[in-house]
């Protein structure tokens, strides 16, 4: 949120540029600190980078709410986030693409407060999640005074909707917390503003990239595998055979790592593999060392070193190491899988 004590910042658009160039993709504001006018170029600049808009409501009156709701629409947000008059919100954002996602239970105060017991506000929680119009839900749970976890897995067992998380969050423990008790997403401005999170610099940069990187390796999106060098990766395969008591030089293609359906193998050929085919993968011969001869039943093709030739599954061939030796990197694809999804690859 580009927001600091729920007020949007009156340098937001210079903190959204950094966002944008960092790759935050779910960008909002709050309808108090900035004009309307602002607010809208906000909004636009957040669409022309890809990413969707909100606008949380801190507003305490009817009058106000009323106002930050038609603002909302005049704006064209993509998600109002916050608000606790559902009856008179609704109507508004009737005829719109805006989602709405109301606070459960008793709010108060600015910056807001979250009043009540978990299981009054699991009740307020599962009222509004049963109203149509009602997308999701914002739940203030670091504004609360009872036990956050257990709070947001009440109100997140009790509800199918989303459920986003907002308050005061400003460490990668309550991050975690919130996506084992089941949220759907949290809201976080203060504290990357402010330098609060724990990061290498208080800088907005080097916050917000903390924070993103925290959220990934809680979603599993942190690759595991680093860069690796061909010549050792020959070197170990080579250790590992002979240390198995093999006494050749040359062997047959060995797992070197995969990830979902690729697999990539190396492989030493020496004189000739023999014919054959693989019903299931398609494969991908790059030549590290060597030359490579490939006989298919039409034709003879030789591959060089930092050449490659792909050999579609199902289809006859015969490699040949053309000198001593011929070190092949291989990729392996398994085109059953691809096929059984109608001709379209997954993607995990």
């Amino acid at each position: 949120m580009l927001t600091r004590n729920d007020r949007t910042v009156s340098d937001a658009m210079e903190q959204l540029r950094t966002a944008l160039a960092l790759g935050v993709r779910h960008i909002g504001f709050k309808d108090i600190g900035l004009p309307l006018d602002r607010l809208k170029d906000l909004k636009t600049a957040i669409k022309a980078g890809g990413a969707t808009s909100y606008l949380e409501v801190v507003s305490l009156d009817r009058d106000s709410e009323i106002a930050s709701a038609k603002a909302a629409v005049a704006i064209g947000i993509d998600i109002l986030l916050g608000g606790t008059r559902v009856d008179e919100v609704l109507p508004l954002l009737a005829g719109t693409t805006i989602q709405y996602c109301p606070f459960p239970g008793r709010i108060s105060g600015h910056p807001s407060v979250l009043e009540g017991t978990i299981d009054e506000i699991v009740a307020s929680a599962r009222a509004l999640a049963a109203r149509e119009g009602v997308h999701g839900l914002d739940l203030l749970a670091y504004r609360s005074h009872e036990n956050v976890p257990a709070l947001i897995a009440a109100v997140c067992g009790a509800v199918s909707k989303p459920v986003y998380v907002a308050g005061s969050i400003d460490t990668p423990g309550q991050i975690a917390a919130l996506k084992q008790a089941g949220a759907a997403g949290f809201t976080i401005g203060t504290a990357a503003l402010d330098g609060k999170y724990p990061a290498d610099g208080t800088d907005v940069p080097r916050q917000l990239a903390t924070i993103i990187r925290d959220v990934a390796k809680l979603n599993r999106h942190i690759s595991p595998f680093h860069k690796d060098n061909l010549t050792h990766a020959f070197g170990r395969s080579s250790d590992r055979l002979f240390s198995d008591g093999g006494l050749s030089d040359s062997w047959p293609p060995r797992l070197a790592t995969g990830v979902n359906n690729p697999r990539i193998r190396l492989a030493k050929f020496e004189g000739e593999a023999g014919w054959h085919f693989n019903s299931g993968e398609d494969e991908v011969f790059f030549v590290h060392k060597g030359r490579l001869l490939m006989k298919f039943r039409d034709r003879d093709e030789v591959i060089e070193e930092g050449e490659f030739i792909v050999v579609p599954r199902g289809v006859e061939r015969c490699p040949a190491a053309l000198d001593t030796r011929c070190e092949v990197v291989m990729l392996e694809i398994d085109a059953t899988r691809r096929d059984s999804q109608g001709g379209k690859e997954q993607r995990a």
